[in-house]
Parts: structure tokens; sequence; C-alpha cells
């Protein structure tokens, strides 16, 4: 028994500093038109007719798991996957994270043990230009997945570009999802505008110890939207809403705001008004791709959005193993138990449930 301890003492060790699930969302023609927002497809066989999903078309139906499996990030490429997105994939990856979609036929659930990927079993989830409205069912699942400490990454795209022809585009659902919830408000306090613009903006916020504009990957000093809306932020309500990049000659305008943060309950928002900038330019070979990822804005893109996956699991990476810090472990028939807390803090613990292959499957933050 000692032994299994210490294997799994080292193995949570490492699962706790490193190990975090991501979901990207396949379910709201994220692949419809010329837009192919999903990390790997091994299969081109969806097609879209006025919002009706047929299996007769040449669009990406990817899978719930990246193919090949990448044993060794650190030499993998975008390449090594096929999606227009397939470099964030690669860059979250390479942080030792764990990479999934959310298939077509995917159900977007929080607290459902009937669902296999139902939100509870994930850090991030991302959302990049939605087609299909949400839900009031589903609306619920990701309140709730974010206010109990998951972290969502909203991506919009411009008005009047609806992909599936269903007549709703990416801000329509977005809007619909902000200001018409099951909560009977905005509760992160951005509001998507109706709105189609080109532009390079310097508008950098003046926070110099925000995470996501300097972080990890670097410091963001110009952000380009190519047919992009914009966001209004009102801090009525929600006092932690951020203003990271404004329109270009807009400073601290808080109704002309190209990306923002948010905070809910225990969990993280990013919203970004335009998908283009996490377009790697490869991807379906049946659409015409571009790289906003790294040719646009000088790589500023990648930084911005990297920076933000590292804020968005900040209880993770910003854990310090030292002596002010709190970690314990029980072993029990078939689940090994571990909970964490900063500075004997036991008012704000992290609590985690690992199967006995050591992956973890669940993560709750615990404020009293």
């Amino acid at each position: 028994m000692r032994k299994i301890l210490i294997y799994f003492l080292l193995l949570v060790q490492g699962i706790l500093f490193g190990q975090v699930k991501v979901l990207f969302d396949a379910t709201k023609a994220e692949m419809a038109g010329n837009a192919d927002w999903v990390v790997d497809a091994d299969v081109h066989n969806v097609g879209f007719n006025r919002g009706v999903l047929n299996f007769n078309g040449n669009e990406s139906n990817p899978q719930r798991y990246p193919t090949p499996q990448i044993t060794n990030p650190s030499t993998a490429t975008e390449d090594d996957w096929i999606g227009g997105i397939s470099a964030w994939g690669i860059e979250t990856l390479k942080l030792n994270w764990e990479v999934e979609t959310l298939p077509i036929n995917g159900r977007i659930t929080y607290g459902d043990s009937s669902n296999e990927q139902d939100l509870s079993h994930y850090d991030i989830y991302v959302i990049v230009e939605p087609n299909y409205l949400f839900s009031d069912e589903e609306k619920t699942a990701i309140l709730d997945f974010v206010y109990n400490g998951g972290s969502l990454f909203l991506i919009s795209d411009h008005e009047r570009s609806d992909r599936d022809g269903d007549g709703n585009d990416s801000v329509d659902v977005w809007e619909d999802f902000l200001d018409d919830n099951p909560l009977g408000y905005n509760p992160f306090g951005i509001h998507v505008n109706h709105e189609s613009f080109t532009e390079a903006s310097y508008e950098i916020a003046d926070l110099p110890g925000n995470p996501v504009l300097h972080g990890n990957y670097g410091d963001v000093t110009s952000i380009e939207f190519y047919a992009g809306t914009s966001f209004s932020l009102d801090h009525t309500e929600n006092q932690d809403v951020t203003a990271l990049v404004f329109r270009k000659n807009s400073m601290n305008n808080y109704q002309r705001v190209m990306i923002a943060s948010s905070i809910f309950g225990q969990g993280k928002i990013l919203a970004v008004g335009d998908s283009s900038i996490v377009d790697d330019g490869s991807g379906d070979p049946n659409d015409h791709l571009y790289d906003g990822w790294i040719e646009d804005a000088h790589g500023n893109h990648r930084r911005l959005i990297m920076n933000a996956m590292l804020w968005m699991e900040g209880d993770s990476s910003s854990i310090e193993k030292t002596s002010n810090s709190y970690f314990k472990v029980y072993v029990s028939e078939n689940q090994l138990f571990a909970y964490f807390s900063k500075k004997n803090d036991f008012r704000n613990l992290q609590i985690y449930l690992f199967d006995l292959s050591g992956k973890r499957i669940a993560k709750i933050n615990y404020v009293e």
C-alpha cells in the first residue's frame, strides 16, 4: 500500500500541476460554410441546408478524440491534425493538457452522469462562432459550469455571417445566450454588438499585471479583426467584467470592446469578437482558410489566446509548492481523493477526484 500511495502521490502531483481537460464544441454548426472551427476531423461528410444537418456534404465531422494520438507533444505541429483550429489544439496539447471535441451529436449538460462528456468533466469549454441557438437547458448547463469553476471561451464573428442558413448568425446566438437566459439577466456583463468591421487595433488596455495581455506567452501589443464584431460592457451587471482590447481610436470606450474577460461565480470567461484570430489557415480541404493565428498581428493572436488559456486554468498553473500549501490524498477501494489549499486556507479548497489509473474524474472549487 505504501508503494501505491507513493506512486499515486507522484502521479497526482503531475496531474494537479499540469493536466487540464479542454473541450472544443462542434454541436453548433461550427464547421458550416467556409468555416472549420474544429481541432481535428477524420471525415468530411456533413452538410447544411437552411440549418438542417445532413450527412451528404463535404464539411468536417470531427470525432471526440483527435487523431493520431500524439505521444510526444513537444514535436507536434498543426499539420498533425486536420482542422481550422488545429494549431490551437496542438498548443494546448503542448501544455500536457487533454484535448477533446464535443461532436455534432454531443449533448451539452452539467451534472448529468449519463453523459460521458458532461461539462463537469472539463476545465475549459471553447465555443467558436456557433450557428445554432442554445436551448434553455443548454444555457443553464453552461452557466452552471462556469458558476461552479469552469471557464468559457466565447468567440463570435460579425453580423450577417449565417453560415448554415437557419436565419441566425453567431451574433444572434451569443446575444440570445447572454441576454435571454434562464437567469433573467446578463451574468457576464458582456453584450455583443451587431457590427461587421475590419481593423487593426493597438488600443490595448493599460493593465500591466493582466495575465491575458502580459502572460507566459508574451505581451499582446495589437489585434487584427477581419470582419468581426465588438462588445458593450456593463459593470452594473458584473463588476468584474474587464475590457482588454478596444477598437481603434476607442480607448476606454466600453461600448467598443474587441476582447473582454469576466468572472461569474468561481468561473472565468473570455469573449472575442472575431473568429479569424484563431484560424490557422489549414483544415478542411474544401474550405478557403486564412492564417490569423500567427501571420496576422505578428503572432499576437497566439499570445493572447494561449495566455488566456493559462489564465482560465489559473488555479492549477499558479499553485505554489511551498510550506504554506497543504496537500492531502486518500485512497479508497476504487478512487483516489485529493484536496489542495493555498496557505492552509481551508475556506477555499480545490477538491480533486481520480480513478486508480490516475485519470481526473472531477474538480470542485469549494469556497466557504
